[in-house]
């Protein structure tokens, strides 16, 4: 069995970084098609057993980066009874402590409150709650609190860049301020005249320059041994860059102090602590603008309420959410969402299911109705009993599913990850080449000098390992919003490639709850009767059409024995010692007229159900489907951007044309048996249409699985849900045409992502080597590249952050 396992990078900073990861995570054994997301910051790769983790962790370490197992942790505060001093605290924090799953502890007892920090996947509230008991106390929930280790650490990481930034900029400020003073007419004190007092003026410099190596120091102690591991990266190009002039600077300083004084016009400290300083900011807003990628996620995420009322031995108990149990009673208000997945077993309300499904308009619920946890009620006070609690809930499976679609990688990332594996190595040997040139050309060893930092500061991978995953998160984001979920990047990409849509018939472009119209007994067989026999039969089966045959008929039922479903052809089974089918109406013979009337209720868009008794035709029952409002306007929608459109259905044909004429749709397959819809598919595909299947039934599974993009309805049964790539919550076929169009929009995004970072290097680099200086005169101050550099990655993910208003 193949299992995904995930884990959280520490330390990446562009698309090198995601190379270098990969590539380490690859050479562990067990593991299978490692994939690094630098949006999320996040590997994720499959095993089919057990894998040496501890290696993993220390492959990927000597790789220059750091892993952990994401947690998600939640906080509790407890109210503890019963405590008296200071031994009552240790008491209660050592029984809570010793408890898998907890992170942290901590009692307070003025307050009488233990603040607890806990992995609600390992330990439940009902635990702490015990040990506490255990230790003599009584604990008594007061607040709970989810904790999002992702965006902690995100916040935690936009503070520290800001922080950086305002540090680095004390200091970055006065320091160009006076080594730039001379050449732009702002007076300095003589005691740090370059002319007057030479070595005042660059010792001051270097204490200036000191902190804000300091701030920058990961891009030394990381950056640069990275390309002695073999995989440069971002860090390493600005460590060696902001290193050059460091280093230069110091040596000048020391010429300085020797007696040569035409130094001080070249010390080079304030490349290195401006360039630091704008690239503190540039990380500042990257990581801002990453953080609002995922605000549909977060959205989602806070849907669920925090808290739920128990109703227990006649009381009505406030308790944490995480402590519901499947079974319990829950009471829920009017105007409070549903805690959790449930059926209703007392009261009658409308709930507003707008979160799940996009759908505006409130659905009315009564006993055995089935609610979703988040969705809102509305009107009345009802009482349900928890199915499906946690990670089981239809809101957390949804979250967990657009987490995985902003994790993956879509097929248009490998192109800027193989570029990136080369870009580094490649930038290295432009600098060098950059120096030898100019040096051997005659220029001086400080022109040189400049050229080279510049070229190594001013390219930037960080936009190209940016440019597709932050385009495929606001994406995979902005789809969530609409009730169009997409299980991977790979599904959002292909999606946009789509030149043929089929379509399932019932419950797709129909509403799949067909109603009996016409009765046409047969052989002189009586109406009424045989509406009986059909009713007793379809009472036994699950299909639409016999349960419009049973919901046709009010009255008490024959008992059917020996009940056979027989797959794309119907039901059978012995009532009253007779043999008694529903079928379609295939074994009808063309001269017969049983047949004629069958051809003329297909005619008319409705689907003939056949019934036999002891194998003699014996009645014909017409039934008719509606077609859903949405589908005409869909079907036109895909016509005019250029896709075809098929329906395959197992009806007669004269009923498939009937409903394809009335919607729209092109081409109709026909009488297809189950086990035939795949391979139409697949008779498609290999016509060279990229495929697109749409449909809702456990028999449409393996034509979603066969095409190249499985739209399953939400509606659907769990098993089309779980075969397709895409999901559409609404049941709206404008959500297809909706699929692809943002599908084309994410994709255009990307394109233009990758353009620009690529048309920014193209462009940058050269310039900065002084390609177009002989001719033109024009080069590149290091400090200036360095803000080029730092800015570059913030209008990547600013770009992808126009998908949030992209409208359909």
């Amino acid at each position: 069995m193949v299992e995904k396992r995930e884990f959280i990078v520490k330390g990446m900073t562009c698309a090198a970084c995601v190379r270098a990861v990969e590539k380490a995570a690859s050479k562990v054994e067990g593991v299978k098609n490692p994939v690094v997301s630098l949006a999320t910051e996040k590997l994720v790769f499959e095993v089919e057993s057990s894998i040496d983790e501890s290696e993993l962790v220390e492959r990927i370490r000597k790789a220059g980066y750091e892993i952990e197992k994401p947690k998600e942790l939640r906080k509790i505060s407890l109210e503890i009874e019963g405590m008296t001093c200071a031994s009552c605290v240790r008491a209660v924090e050592k029984a809570v402590d010793k408890l898998d799953g907890i992170n942290s502890v901590s009692v307070n007892l003025t307050t009488e409150k233990a603040a607890i920090e806990y992995d609600p996947s390992v330990v439940r509230i009902a635990d702490i709650k015990k040990s506490v008991e255990k230790a003599g106390y009584k604990a008594k929930s007061i607040s709970t609190k989810s904790y999002d280790s992702d965006a902690e650490r995100r916040e935690n990481v936009i503070r520290s860049y800001w922080r950086k930034f305002l540090f680095s900029s004390i200091f970055a400020l006065p320091l160009l301020l006076i080594a730039m003073g001379h050449m732009l007419d702002v007076p300095i004190p003589d005691i740090i005249s370059p002319e007057l007092h030479p070595l005042n003026f660059a010792l001051i410099q270097l204490f200036l320059t000191i902190p804000i190596v300091i701030v920058g120091k990961d891009f030394y102690l990381k950056g640069i041994p990275n390309l002695f591991r073999g995989h440069p990266n971002m860090d390493t190009l600005v460590g060696l860059g902001t290193g050059a002039a460091v280093v230069y600077g110091l040596f000048a300083t020391i010429q300085i102090a020797m007696g040569n004084s035409s130094y001080a016009m070249d010390l080079y400290f304030e490349t290195a602590g401006v360039i630091i300083a704008l690239i503190s900011l540039g990380k500042y807003f990257e990581n801002y603008s990453k953080g609002r990628t995922s605000e549909a996620l977060k959205k989602l995420m806070n849907l669920s309420p925090k808290t739920a009322f128990l109703k227990k031995d006649r009381e009505i108990v406030e308790i944490p959410v995480e402590e519901v149990e499947v079974g319990d009673t829950l009471l829920v208000k009017a105007g409070n969402a549903f805690p959790v997945d449930g059926v209703v077993i007392k009261g009658n309300s409308s709930v507003d299911q707008s979160m799940l499904t996009g759908e505006s308009i409130p659905v009315d619920i009564q006993e055995g109705s089935e609610v979703a946890g988040g969705t809102v009620n509305l009107s009345g006070t009802v009482e349900i009993k928890a199915t499906k609690v946690g990670s089981d809930t239809a809101l957390a499976k949804i979250i967990k599913l657009v987490e995985d679609a902003q994790a993956s990688k879509a097929p248009i990332a490998r192109l800027a990850d193989i570029i990136s594996g080369y870009f580094v190595p490649l930038v290295l040997v432009i600098a060098v080449i950059t120096f030898l040139s100019w040096f051997f050309l005659g220029y001086s060893f400080l022109f040189a000098f400049t050229m080279m930092i510049s070229v190594l500061v001013i390219a930037c991978p960080c936009a190209l390992g940016l440019a597709t995953p932050t385009a495929i998160m606001v994406g995979t984001g902005r789809g969530a919003e609409m009730g169009i979920l997409f299980k991977s990047g790979e599904a959002l990409e292909i999606t946009h490639k789509t030149k043929a849509v089929i379509f399932d018939k019932t419950g797709t472009i129909t509403e799949g709850k067909p109603s009996l119209r016409d009765i046409i007994p047969l052989n002189g067989f009586d109406k009424t009767q045989a509406l009986k026999y059909a009713a007793s039969l379809g009472a036994l089966s699950s299909h639409p059409l016999d349960k419009a045959i049973v919901q046709a008929y009010n009255g008490n039922l024959f008992e059917a024995i020996d009940f056979k479903a027989i797959p794309g052809q119907g039901i059978v089974a012995k009532i009253n010692g007779a043999e008694i089918s529903l079928e379609n109406t295939r074994s009808l013979k063309d001269s017969n007229i049983a047949k004629e009337i069958s051809t003329e209720l297909s005619r008319s868009g409705k689907t003939p159900v056949l019934m036999k008794y002891n194998g003699e035709p014996a009645c014909l029952f017409g039934i008719a489907d509606v077609v859903k409002p949405s589908s005409k306007e869909a079907i036109e929608e895909l016509k005019k951007m250029g896709i075809k459109t098929f329906m395959v259905t197992g009806d007669s044909v004269e009923t498939a044309r009937a409903i394809a004429k009335e919607v729209g749709i092109d081409e109709v397959m026909a009488e297809v048996m189950p086990q035939d819809k795949s391979k139409k598919v697949k008779e498609l595909k290999e016509m060279g249409y990229t495929v697109a299947m749409v449909g809702d039934g456990i028999n449409d599974s393996p034509a979603l699985a066969e095409a190249h993009v499985g739209i399953a309805i939400g509606s659907g049964t769990d098993v089309a849900l779980e075969s397709a790539d895409v999901v559409l919550m609404k049941s709206n076929l404008r959500d297809v045409v909706n699929a692809i169009r943002l599908s084309r929009a994410t994709i255009r995004n990307v394109k233009q992502n990758l353009f620009w970072a690529f048309f920014y290097n193209v462009i940058g680099i050269p310039i900065a080597a002084g390609v177009f200086y002989s001719a033109f005169g024009l080069k590149l101050n290091p400090m200036i590249a360095g803000a080029a550099m730092a800015f570059s990655s913030v209008t990547v993910v600013t770009n992808a952050l126009r998908l949030k208003r992209t409208s359909l």
